[in-house]
């Protein structure tokens, strides 16, 4: 039985260590961190989503599947009977 516990104890010892081991690097690296997600963040809004059309209406549809703007098109009216002002 006391096998048992000193077994349970290392194991114990050693996830604790292990657990403050990663807070102390999380805590000394933070800025490099910081850092990484802000590029990683940022590089997804300028790359594809930017170029990609979203701003154009080129959604990536094939050209015979992407509905054509009528310049006067009727507005439809208000959803669920709201009033428009």
């Amino acid at each position: 039985m006391q096998k048992i516990i000193n077994v349970l104890a290392v194991a114990s010892f050693a996830l604790s260590s292990a657990i403050a081991a990663s807070g102390v690097y999380v805590y000394v690296n933070r800025d490099s961190i910081i850092d990484g997600v802000k590029q990683k963040v940022m590089g997804g809004f300028g790359g594809a989503a930017l170029g990609g059309g979203a701003l154009t209406g080129d959604v990536g549809l094939p050209i015979s599947t992407q509905p054509d703007a009528a310049p006067n098109a009727p507005v439809p009216g208000g959803g669920l009977g709201v009033p428009q002002f």
